[in-house]
């Protein structure tokens, strides 16, 4: 089922389908979320829960017991509650259920706040650990943007345009996980330019990204920026394809590390949330 908001500048479409966005169009008519074409790519903006990307073996552990954990988490294909909605914003929650227990031993509600200001749409991302142990889990967002966003443009006409930093990128092995390497990512005047071999060897995941970064061209006047104090940032078409989006990926974590069945406790960059507390961060994409 879908739910639209709307405030004159956006118009937002989300699914109780994982809450996944299905639309963010402009007041001029410009559709600036991927829509799914099959020939590349069928998701659109999948939301990241209880773990971000790959775990290897598909597997982790918890006080000595292996749990199975699909790409991302169980929060994609999950249906969602809507909780409270309005013209310019909608609530959708997810709770702990005994197969998702199966999955994952904690009890927890996990909630997302989709609300628009201007031409911004911010996703709000709540965990509140109804649990009486601290709960471990990683999360984040995968919103894909249609590359070219204006006619007359190309895929090679854009870039990804970074404040001033030193960014370093998250070194991975040919099955997508980490190595624990991570090495200097140049920019040219703070810029990436765009080319669909970029990722020819799957997403580049960067750190140090100073709080956001904006996807535009030169020869154009339509863009996104995304906002986040996530210290992970990824970017990701389908690889070894012309696919004409990109993914904008704020992570608070990542993968497990090559042929190591990561323990739970121990996975250094999950958040820990004690018992009866809750989490919460905020995403933006800024649409002009």
């Amino acid at each position: 089922m879908l739910h639209y908001i709307d405030n004159g500048c956006l118009r937002v479409a989300v699914s109780t389908a994982g809450a996944e966005l299905m639309s963010i169009k402009s007041s001029d008519g410009t559709e600036y979320l991927w829509q799914g074409d099959p020939k590349y790519w069928t998701d659109r903006a999948p939301n990241i829960f209880p773990y971000v990307a790959r775990l290897t073996k598909g597997c982790y552990t918890y006080q000595g017991k292996t749990y199975q954990m699909p790409i991302h988490g169980f929060a994609p294909t999950a249906q969602f509650a809507v909780t409270e909605a309005n013209d310019t914003s909608v609530t959708f929650a997810l709770e702990s259920t005994p197969e998702f227990y199966q999955m994952y031993p904690f009890r927890f509600r996990f909630s997302i706040h989709y609300y628009l200001e201007a031409d911004k749409l911010h996703v709000e991302m709540k965990t509140e650990n109804l649990d009486d142990k601290a709960m471990y889990f990683g999360l984040g967002g995968h919103p894909g943007i249609n590359v070219p966003l204006e006619e007359g443009l190309t895929f090679e006409d854009y870039f990804l345009e970074f404040p001033p930093c030193a960014l370093r990128r998250i070194e991975f092995t040919p099955a997508c996980f980490i190595t624990g390497r991570d090495d200097p990512f140049a920019l040219e005047d703070s810029k990436y330019p765009l080319h669909h071999d970029m990722f020819n060897d799957d997403a580049i995941v960067l750190k140090g990204v100073p709080g956001q970064v904006t996807l535009r061209s030169a020869r154009g006047k339509k863009g996104v920026t995304l906002i986040s104090d996530l210290p992970i940032y990824g970017f990701w078409h389908m690889p070894r394809t012309d696919a004409p989006y990109i993914c904008l990926e704020p992570w608070s974590s990542l993968p497990s590390r090559q042929d190591v069945v990561e323990d739970l406790q121990t996975q250094s960059d999950l958040i820990c949330l004690d018992a009866g507390k809750v989490y919460s961060t905020t995403w933006s994409l800024h649409c002009f």
